[in-house]
């Protein structure tokens, strides 16, 4: 039985992470998207949120396990047995940081392998980065993310107010 990882923030998850993780789950006998707790970057969920809206994402996908872990992914995979890391490659620059990282997992847990999936065509653009940022500045974000994450991220928008920092300096304002 081959067991994959697919790591990530999840903050908050979108049709391109969607997109990888079902790919991912008809390669491997049971994929494991893992949601990591503490990255070092501002994040507008809690893990603990983060969680529970992958989980209602695939909650009819059977082959599919949501999880939460900490510390390095390669040690995760090797604590519960995966054999395997799965990330995605949305446009070339994600390439370079996806390639170090794989050497760097590599040297770490030898046994442990990575694979890069290209993102559908309609994805290429999505990050979280940019669904928080056209959110919080009242975008149409229906087509990026499921209804019920939609709908926790206006929430959550709304909760923090107008003073809110969940998007970097870089903007889609100009």
């Amino acid at each position: 039985m081959v067991k994959a990882v697919f790591p990530g923030t999840f903050d908050p998850i979108h049709y391109g992470h969607i997109d990888i993780a079902r790919r991912a789950s008809r390669l491997f006998d049971e994929l494991i998207i893992a949601v990591y707790d503490k990255p070092l970057k501002n994040l507008i969920f809690s893990p603990e949120e983060r969680i529970s809206l992958v989980k209602k994402t695939f909650e009819n996908e059977p082959k599919i396990r949501v999880v939460g872990y900490s510390g390095l992914t390669v040690s995760y995979c090797k604590q519960i047995g995966a054999q395997v890391i799965v990330r995605g490659l949305r446009v070339f620059s994600d390439f370079e940081h996806e390639f170090r990282m794989a050497l760097a997992n590599h040297r770490l847990e030898p046994d442990v392998e990575i694979i890069a999936l290209i993102t559908s065509e309609e994805h290429t653009f999505l990050s979280s980065t940019t669904v928080r940022e056209i959110a919080s500045l009242n975008g149409n974000i229906e087509t990026m993310v499921p209804p019920h994450v939609a709908k926790a991220l206006r929430q959550r928008l709304n909760e923090l107010g107008e003073g809110q920092t969940v998007v970097p300096i870089t903007s889609l304002r100009d």
